[in-house]
C-alpha cells in the first residue's frame, strides 16, 4: 500500500509523470479532475479503505498541504514516497503557454506556486523521496538528498 506524493509547479511534468510511471498501478487524485476538496477526500477515503495505491497528482507546495496527506497515509499503514518536480518558472511557464486554452493555468496562479514552493524533506514522513527533471530525452528520476 503506497500513497504517492507529487510536489512541483504546474506544467512541470507532473502529470505526464503518473501517466508514464503509474498509470496502471495506481489511481491519480487530482483536485483539477475532482474540482472540490471534498471530492478529492471521499476518493482518498476509498483508497485509504480498499487499500488502493495512489498518486496525488497536485502542487502540494508547502509541508502543511503535504501533512494532510502524509497524516491519513501514515494512519491507515502506507508507505509514503515523495517525488519533487525540479523545475524553473520560466520553463513551466512555457510549456503552460502550449497547452490547449481549457488546460491552460493563468501564469500569475504558476508564479504564485513558484513563491510558496518549499523543498520536502524526508523529516516531513516520507518513506523515500525522489528528484525528477524533465528532459529533452525524457524524465530523469534520481535519489533525494536533503542538501542543496
Amino acid at each position: 500500500m503506497e500513497l504517492v506524493l507529487f510536489t512541483g509547479l504546474q506544467a512541470s511534468g507532473k502529470s505526464s509523470f503518473y501517466k508514464e510511471r503509474f498509470f496502471r498501478t495506481h489511481v491519480r487524485v487530482n483536485l483539477d479532475m475532482l474540482k472540490t476538496r471534498n471530492r478529492e477526500r471521499l476518493l482518498l477515503d476509498a483508497c485509504f479503505e480498499a487499500k488502493q495505491p495512489m498518486v496525488v497528482d497536485n502542487t502540494n507546495p508547502t509541508v502543511e498541504a503535504r501533512a494532510l496527506y502524509i497524516v491519513k497515509a501514515r494512519a491507515a499503514g502506507f508507505r509514503v514516497s515523495g517525488y519533487y518536480f525540479g523545475s524553473r518558472a520560466g520553463d513551466c511557464l512555457e510549456r503552460n503557454a502550449r497547452r490547449p486554452d481549457a488546460e491552460r493555468i493563468p501564469d500569475k496562479g504558476v508564479l504564485a506556486t513558484a513563491r510558496r514552493l518549499e523543498r520536502p524533506n524526508r523529516v516531513e514522513g516520507f518513506d523515500e523521496l525522489f528528484y525528477v527533471a524533465l528532459t529533452l530525452e525524457g524524465f530523469v528520476v534520481e535519489e533525494w538528498s536533503d542538501e542543496v
